[in-house]
């Protein structure tokens, strides 16, 4: 059964403090096998994804064939059933617009001195999008990950997924068709991670690296980054919910499972202010479970990580709430602004009773890949800025060089670097 707390009982900080603290991430071991499989990949190449393959997902490559070809991607795009292929070109139009106003502006200006500063921006030459292919075929991440990449103008995009006996998902192809994939692989977990950081015969490496995973890839990216730039370590999904007693409780419990079936490490947690409506919504999701084909997991997330908050009031629960600093929240209440105001942290905010969090994992526009483990007290979610860099100038003359030159001459002689301090004052009468 979920955890159930009373703000108002005796222990309630330490036990809140508990689930706070508690841990659903990968454990030493996963560290030490996924530091192998980087190392093997790098000094072995093609030869370690082949083998981890046939290892992991039980399939010969040279036999299934290493990539998918676009013409392949295309005509699963054009073999979609008709309200299937809607949907998706929905989802992508909606996706692209949403961070297409994302896109940061070139800057420049002449200060007092007259020294002429600026910000350029630039898309990474090339990026690479990991796409699960395990418990199941996510197409929508697919189009959370390359889309973006596109608006900032990447020019080469790399996908890898895994593909279990050699079988990938034509949605998943269709949705790269659509978002403009430029290369797929059929390799999958942290040797997939290591193929486009490190670069094999076959793959050229890439810049930056996307894209949900499970432990092994999330720990993969963690052990890569600066061999590469990642978008994040993302754990496992998480959804908060603050709703009243106006609400129906079997709408609640639909969210609360929304994040439950994706893995059993999932975690979905309630706050309300009401208790006969906590105890109507515990038994909507005894009720909603059965009918789930994703029970199994669904429910030992439920069992094992979920919890129900009663608190005095719902302005209350907002601080608990940050503590958490859920990956998903949503406030289901008739006017949810003035608690949204008071949220610090959370990775993506839904407001209202009509704004389930599982809308936005398709078709509302902001991006579904979001920080989890309380890493939404300091990151964001992936955007258009994930797959862009910023480069400074500035343009002295001769003028504004005298100007604010002697300040750097000063600064440099007091840190005991006289080259830097005559790389200007030579330059000055």
């Amino acid at each position: 059964m979920p955890l159930r707390l009373d703000a108002s009982d005796t222990g309630f900080a330490d036990a809140f403090a508990a689930l706070v603290d508690a841990r659903r991430e990968s454990d030493a071991d996963v560290s030490r096998d996924v530091a192998a499989i980087l190392q093997r990949v790098r000094t072995e190449g093609d030869a370690a994804l082949h083998a981890l393959t046939l290892q992991f997902d039980r399939h010969d490559l040279d036999a299934t064939g290493w990539r998918v070809s676009a013409e392949e991607c295309r005509a699963a795009l054009d073999g979609l059933d008709t309200e299937l292929r809607i949907a998706l070109e929905l989802a992508a139009a909606r996706i692209g617009d949403f961070h297409a106003r994302q896109k940061p502006q070139d800057s420049e200006s002449v200060d007092s001195a007259g020294v002429r500063l600026g910000s350029r921006w630039r898309g990474v030459d090339a990026a690479g999008v990991y796409v699960p292919g395990g418990r199941a075929a996510y197409p929508s991440s697919v189009l959370m990950n390359a889309i973006p990449a596109k608006v900032a103008g990447v020019e080469r995009l790399v996908m890898v997924t895994p593909t279990p006996g050699g079988e990938v998902n034509p949605l998943v192809l269709a949705a790269a068709s659509l978002a403009g994939v430029d290369e797929v692989w059929r390799v999958g977990g942290a040797q997939a991670i290591a193929a486009l950081a490190y670069g094999t015969d076959r793959i050229t490496p890439v810049d930056v690296v996307t894209g949900p995973g499970n432990a092994w890839v999330a720990e993969a990216k963690r052990q890569l980054y600066g061999v590469v730039g990642i978008d994040m370590v993302a754990g496992p999904s998480e959804i908060v919910v603050v709703a009243d007693g106006a609400n129906d409780p079997d709408w609640i419990a639909a969210d609360l499972l929304s994040q439950a079936e994706h893995d059993p490490t999932s975690q979905s947690i309630l706050f309300t202010d009401d208790v006969g409506f906590a105890d109507r919504v515990a038994e909507a999701v005894e009720r909603t479970l059965a009918t789930l084909s994703t029970e199994a997991t669904a429910r030992t997330s439920w069992n094992d990580n979920g919890a129900i908050v009663t608190v005095p009031a719902l302005t209350e629960a907002i601080r608990l709430v940050d503590r958490l600093a859920p990956e998903h929240l949503e406030l289901a209440v008739a006017d949810p602004q003035p608690l949204f105001d008071k949220v610090r942290h959370a990775g993506s905010v839904f407001l209202g009773r009509h704004t389930p969090e599982a809308v936005g994992d398709y078709v509302a526009g902001p991006n579904h890949v979001l920080p989890t483990g309380r890493r939404a007290r300091f990151s964001s979610g992936l955007s258009v800025l994930d797959f862009m860099k910023r480069t400074s100038f500035l343009a002295c003359d001769e003028s504004s060089l005298a100007k604010i030159g002697p300040a750097a001459v000063a600064l440099a002689g007091a840190e005991g670097l006289p080259a830097h301090a005559l790389s200007v004052g030579i330059r000055l009468k």
